[in-house]
């Protein structure tokens, strides 16, 4: 039998992420999630809640967990307590969503990965780039074959500024490759395919941070018959580039998260060739007049449904049955290429 009913909630802390995106994502849509209950340290943050969402407000996570009414935790604390926090949820009998990153170790993410086997509990690891109107779009022009094979995917999310919060510090297991870094690995991982790529470069340093974390980023991986995959993540950046510069054998695309242009040519269109070693005519090197056929996209004509595509499939997979789309072993190739880099580059 179908069960509609609002899936009950609880959040795990009330900071950027779990009331700037979980709260703000949850609360339109109450007919699928209800909260139910927060927990925070801090008092204005409980009450702030109590008035928006007319739930129960703990002081402390044990509290929340002992909560018969939340089926669903929220995990939306510091780096460091998701592993511990989404394995003690899941052991009290509640679905998970956990923020990214999933974990700070490999060995953490396994646990989580074992944990929600083990108790039969949905854990799901909040990776909502995968849902992001350009993402979707590039999957689609990539899965159309108009840019040939792919040969390159360079991905840039550069800035030129200090931070100076916990997120800058190792002990919470902050730095730009665990807090910014889960969106992008794992989108390029989404874009590389299945398996384990190869990496080739990794380097972290620490730029204008006021931590000891890094916030400098440069990786580059890959994978036979698979692009390279060349990540630029810095603090550093007083010129950004745009976020996306792909190359294929039949053209190119470039563009932001909010617009995109590709061009590409019919392979059958050019003048045959063949190899030539004689000196050319002009003295000058070859050249080919490739037909172009140049496109564009603007998040305006996105039809995908964004950020709360991540709830509404969440909905489906715990009311309906749905399978899981973004599952914690998917993830866990993101937190090895984290503590790979860690290993290969400490700061």
């Amino acid at each position: 039998m179908t069960n509609n009913t609002p899936i009950r909630v609880g959040i795990a802390g009330l900071g950027r992420s779990g009331w700037g995106i979980h709260a703000r994502l949850l609360d339109p849509l109450r007919d699928m999630f209800q909260v139910v209950a927060v927990v925070d340290d801090d008092p204005v943050r409980r009450e702030e809640a109590v008035e928006r969402f007319d739930c129960m407000a703990y002081e402390n996570y044990a509290e929340l967990l002992a909560d018969k009414a939340v089926e669903l935790i929220v995990v939306a604390l510091p780096s460091f307590l998701h592993a511990e926090r989404s394995i003690q949820a899941l052991e009290a009998g509640k679905h998970v969503v956990c923020e990214k990153p999933m974990a700070t170790s490999l060995e953490d993410a396994d646990r989580m990965v074992a944990a929600a086997e083990s108790t039969g509990n949905v854990l799901a690891v909040f990776q909502n780039r995968r849902y992001d109107h350009d993402f979707v779009k590039i999957q689609e022009i990539i899965a159309s074959g108009v840019l040939g094979r792919i040969v390159q995917i360079s991905m840039t999310e550069s800035k030129f500024g200090r931070r100076w919060d916990w997120q800058t510090l190792k002990q919470y297991g902050g730095g730009s490759l665990n807090n910014t870094g889960p969106h992008y690995l794992d989108q390029a991982l989404q874009l590389y395919g299945e398996g384990q790529p190869e990496i080739v470069f990794c380097h972290l340093d620490r730029t204008l941070t006021l931590g000891d974390a890094d916030d400098h980023v440069k990786l580059v991986f890959k994978g036979e018959d698979r692009p390279t995959l060349d990540i630029e993540m810095s603090s550093a950046c007083a010129y950004p580039y745009e976020k996306w510069n792909i190359m294929g054998t039949q053209g190119g695309l470039h563009g932001s998260t909010r617009e995109l242009h590709w061009k590409t040519f019919d392979p059958n269109q050019l003048t045959p060739r063949v190899l030539d070693t004689a000196p050319t005519p002009d003295r000058g090197y070859n050249r080919d007049e490739i037909p172009w056929q140049e496109f564009s996209w603007t998040i305006d004509e996105s039809d995908a449904p964004g950020e709360p595509g991540f709830y509404l499939d969440l909905y489906e997979t715990i009311r309906n049955g749905a399978p899981l789309v973004i599952t914690p072993q998917s993830v866990r190739r993101v937190i090895w290429l984290q503590e790979t880099c860690h290993a290969l580059s400490p700061v």
